[in-house]
């Protein structure tokens, strides 16, 4: 695959190394037949082009000219979502793809693999059964059939749970480590570490999510700060008002078009 758009040989050969040199576990080394080395640089390359090939030129050339509705595929590393305006498609793309994968030694993890009702017509559609439309979580975001100020069909974003607590548990872990650093030192790391995760999950309809974030933030820094000492005064009333206290509230850096 990699030779249908690199010629230079003495590329094709390093590839072929890395591919062959193998795994170290408890210093010794194990050869492998087959698979990218875990953790190796060049691993993440290599997955997406197999990708490229197996899935995102299959679906374009093979697949979706046979759909009778519109389809779409949206794919990042390993993950993807692929969107069909009729169930019927959805289903043979399903049936489909797991056969293709079979052919290249790939498998579809089932326990992550789900078909819901989204868009829409979604939450109409379920309102005749007395449920809600289903949620999906993809790269971190959680995907909610909801609607704008004006009424009209809106796909919202929030951070996920999941995303959240990994967040909040590198906080944690890294104020226990670092409980006696100057408060001013430790404000502008966690400070830091806010604009970092909001870089990423600022977007429109995600501010409460990330205010909340924030907060628990204070209260894990404020935890950490009493454990100094049992003689503290580092209450709640006292720190809220205290500018060494401060770090960044969430603005939407990632307005929708």
């Amino acid at each position: 695959m990699v030779a249908h758009r690199i010629a230079d040989p003495v590329i094709l050969r390093l590839i072929g190394k890395w591919l062959r040199a193998g795994v170290m576990q408890g210093g010794v080394v194990m050869r492998t037949a087959e698979g990218t080395p875990q953790g190796g640089p060049i691993s993440p390359v290599l997955a997406n082009v197999y990708l490229h090939f197996v899935l995102d030129l299959w679906f374009e050339k093979k697949f979706r000219p046979l759909c009778q509705g519109e389809a779409y595929l949206t794919r990042f590393a390993d993950d993807f979502v692929a969107s069909f305006q009729y169930k019927r498609d959805a289903e043979a793309f399903h049936r489909k793809l797991s056969m293709r994968f079979e052919r290249f030694n790939l498998a579809l993890a089932e326990e992550k693999t789900r078909l819901l009702l989204c868009g829409r017509f979604a939450r109409g559609r379920k309102a005749e059964y007395a449920d809600k439309p289903e949620t999906f979580e993809f790269l971190g975001f959680k995907h909610v059939c909801g609607s704008d100020r004006s009424g009209k069909f809106a796909l919202i974003r929030i951070p996920s749970q999941k995303s959240c607590r990994q967040f909040l548990a590198r906080t944690k872990e890294w104020l226990k480590g670092h409980r006696h650093w100057k408060r001013r030192d430790q404000q502008r790391y966690l400070t830091r570490m806010l604009d970092g995760f909001y870089q990423y999950f600022a977007l429109h309809h995600c501010k409460p999510k990330l205010d909340w974030v924030r907060c628990e933030v204070q209260r894990q820094w404020m935890r950490a700060l009493r454990r100094r000492s049992q003689r503290h005064r580092l209450f709640w009333s006292y720190l809220k008002s205290r500018a060494w206290f401060e770090l960044p509230y969430a603005e939407t850096r990632h307005p929708t078009v």
